[in-house]
């Protein structure tokens, strides 16, 4: 089988790789995926609820889904949708991450299926899901919409892709690069790069271009005053979500 292009970059991995045991420290340099999940989390099940009608208050409401979590690092999204009943495969271009993941699955009693893989790879062995989740990614990669085509070919037809990013706007890079790498120091200085930043239009063009179709977004809104993230509907002026289908 031809190998499939690949969309990594190598300096965006390197980052990640440098961070990788620090990913389960809610203080550590991952601090603000830890306070931004609960945000992450409750738009994903939503999203996962109404496409495929699941009731969240059962005990397993994924059940029979098959997810991939792509960019897993150290699985914080993977392990609550194993929770809740989908099977996981997580993975992750940054080798480093893949141990610290399992090893944590495994203490927590969940079987995930980690992988040191990408979605081109995948999507060239055939492996198809219910659900992409494909948050924070977009803005690391060498080339978007040739990564965002393979996230489509990885979906079975009816088949949920939600995808997270940072808008490219003044006030993103005074917040996601100035306040959380220069001033708050939440963030290594450079982890990200303004200009990889996407605009929500830039993104949908891209997702229909990858042949997705795009039915919703939401901001992710940071309250200095709470500590705190919530959903907006009209706010996405710095991080934000979209869910995208596969007709």
């Amino acid at each position: 089988m031809q190998a499939a292009q690949s969309t990594i970059d190598p300096a965006e991995v390197a980052k990640f790789e440098a961070m990788a045991a620090e990913w389960w420290d809610p203080n550590g340099k991952f601090k603000p995926l830890h306070m931004l999940n609960p945000c992450r989390l409750d738009y994903i099940t939503a999203q996962i609820a109404a496409e495929f009608d699941r009731d969240l208050s059962a005990q397993s409401p994924f059940a029979g889904l098959r997810l991939l979590d792509i960019g897993c690092g150290g699985g914080l999204l993977s392990e609550p949708m194993a929770r809740l009943g989908a099977t996981v495969v997580g993975a992750d271009a940054a080798p480093r991450n893949i141990p610290v993941a399992q090893v944590h699955a495994a203490q927590s009693g969940l079987d995930i299926d980690y992988r040191h893989t990408t979605a081109e790879d995948l999507a060239a062995a055939g492996e198809e899901f219910d659900v992409v989740l494909n948050m924070e990614v977009v803005e690391h990669v060498a080339d978007p919409l040739t990564y965002l085509t393979a996230c489509q070919q990885l979906l079975k037809s009816g088949g949920l892709h939600i995808c997270s990013t940072l808008n490219r706007n003044p006030k993103s890079y005074a917040m996601a690069i100035v306040g959380a790498e220069y001033v708050m120091r939440w963030l290594p200085k450079g982890t990200h790069e303004w200009s990889k930043f996407i605009t929500p239009d830039e993104l949908y063009d891209l997702l229909r271009n990858a042949g997705l179709d795009p039915v919703d977004r939401k901001g992710f809104v940071f309250n200095p005053i709470t500590w705190g993230w919530r959903l907006s509907d009209r706010d996405l002026s710095v991080n934000y979500v979209t869910a995208s289908v596969k007709r």
